[in-house]
């Protein structure tokens, strides 16, 4: 979706330059002949979001500094490129003490007012991302932070927006990385819980043995080993959430336990001497059918009834593909920042491989494989080489024109043919494979190709039609050549 760029200038012939110069670089523009009319639309709900303003100081009325000073308070994110005909240092510096983010004399070239909005639209967007990962860390995380332009997710949403709303029990059910625990947050940042502490448990990684210690704390010298005192998840969440992932793997007589918990609001620490007492959201998770396990003896039905009151499903990522592109950008730019990488973008063949994949292992194995690509990558965008695994498993590779696809010779760059249709260095795993396999396939592509023309065959591969000749039967090739 192409970002907005506001153009606030008082001369028609400037804006109309303006809007050619910025519209021809992919941008949506709106216009502005004054500040009065830039605050308002900056200002409309009704209006479409600006993500970038060119602002011109000098404007009968209200100034650009008048409108920087104005929207400033209100708007604290929105990159502000200012635009004038003064290039005086003390022009600068007032415009930047006042929040510019940059400042271009006119007349500006189009490729220096490129340049500037790019850097402007990539900072606001990296200011943005380490804002919702600090609201994760904070336990605030919104549901405005969830990507859903899907309308299966919208109303997984629009059910947890109500059930966050009260303390009522929630089951968040849904296949292994759908993101379930993301949910979760943004339950607990819509609710009177926000900010408080969150505290999450998978269940299915404690050892047995642990469980009971985990979960409710025990007292010093209650086993062997308990040198000290420790507070369980349920103490740790007071006043918080509990957040219980993958609840099923509880062992049955856990679960008795846990049933009280909830049911009387308080916990025994292993070797306590009296109950304690807890004041505690529950989000439950599981990937399981948990009637199933019911049905099967596996799982408490009391339990189940406790934890079930408000059940809540959320869609595997090929049930939701129009949010794949989204989730790609989030997750590039995540990493981007922490790992301190130059990757801004993905290309077009590489995210349309993405967004036919199955993924199996639905959000949280898209995630991994963006951070693998985005740390090994050394390009602005990922490509397809940057995806071999998935590749591999596509069946074949179509290699963009990049500089690591193409050939250099002493009149510049040319592209390198793509790979024909079937062949793939990878195997199935997304390893390379072994060389005498490649070489076979090679050879036998190539007596294909040349009809059998062994002469020619030899040329093309850089070997005598002796060395051909053997290697032919070694692989067992049946050759018939052309007259």
């Amino acid at each position: 979706m192409p970002q907005t760029i506001l153009i606030v200038d008082d001369d028609p012939a400037q804006r109309r330059l303006l809007q050619s110069v910025v519209g021809a670089q992919g941008y949506t523009t709106v216009t502005a002949q004054d500040g009065i009319e830039a605050l308002t639309i900056l200002r409309d709900p009704q209006k479409k979001s600006v993500d970038v303003m060119l602002l011109d100081l000098v404007m009968p009325g209200k100034s650009g500094m008048d409108v920087l000073a104005e929207i400033r308070p209100e708007r604290p994110d929105l990159p502000v490129i200012v635009l004038t005909a003064n290039g005086s240092v003390t022009t600068v510096v007032q415009a930047m003490q006042s929040g510019a983010n940059d400042f271009i004399v006119k007349p500006a070239s189009p490729e220096r007012l490129q340049v500037s909005i790019r850097n402007a639209l990539k900072i606001n967007v990296l200011a943005g991302e380490v804002s919702r990962l600090k609201r994760k860390a904070d336990g605030t995380l919104r549901f405005e932070d969830l990507i859903a332009r899907s309308l299966v997710m919208r109303q997984s949403i629009k059910l947890a927006e109500r059930a966050a709303q009260s303390n009522i029990p929630i089951l968040i059910e849904g296949e292994s990385g759908v993101g379930k625990e993301v949910m979760a947050r943004a339950i607990q940042g819509g609710s009177e819980r926000v900010g408080r502490p969150f505290v999450a448990v998978n269940c299915g990684a404690i050892p047995e043995n642990l469980v009971e210690s985990i979960l409710f704390g025990h007292e010093k010298g209650s086993f062997t080993g308990a040198t000290e005192k420790r507070l369980g998840k349920f103490q740790e969440a007071n006043g918080g959430t509990l957040f219980l992932d993958e609840v099923g793997e509880l062992p049955l007589d856990i679960q008795v336990k846990l049933l009280r918990a909830i049911q009387e609001g308080e916990v025994d620490p292993v070797g306590g001497k009296k109950p304690v007492k807890v004041d505690i959201r529950l989000i439950s998770a599981t990937n399981k059918d948990l009637q199933q396990l019911v049905d099967e003896g596996k799982f408490r039905e009391d339990l189940f009834y406790r934890l079930n009151v408000f059940p809540l499903s959320l869609p595997t990522l090929r049930d939701r593909r129009e949010d794949i592109p989204e989730l790609i950008e989030h997750f590039i730019r995540k990493f981007a920042i922490e790992e301190g990488r130059n990757v801004s973008g993905i290309e077009p063949s590489a995210l349309q491989l993405l967004s036919e994949y199955p993924w199996p292992g639905n959000v949280r194995q898209l995630e991994n494989i963006i951070y693998r690509a985005v740390v090994l990558s050394d390009r602005e965008l990922l490509t397809l080489h940057d995806f071999p695994q998935l590749v591999a498993q596509a069946g074949s590779l179509t290699e963009p024109i990049t500089p690591s696809s193409a050939t250099l010779d002493g009149e510049g760059l040319h592209p390198r043919p793509p790979m024909a249709e079937g062949f793939s260095p990878f195997d199935v795993e997304g390893h390379m494979r072994t060389l005498a396999e490649v070489e076979g396939e090679m050879i036998e592509m190539a007596i294909r190709k040349y009809d059998g023309r062994m002469s020619e065959v030899a040329r093309r591969l850089g070997i005598g039609r002796s060395t051909l000749y053997r290697k032919v039967r070694e692989l067992g090739l049946e050759v018939r050549e052309s007259a």
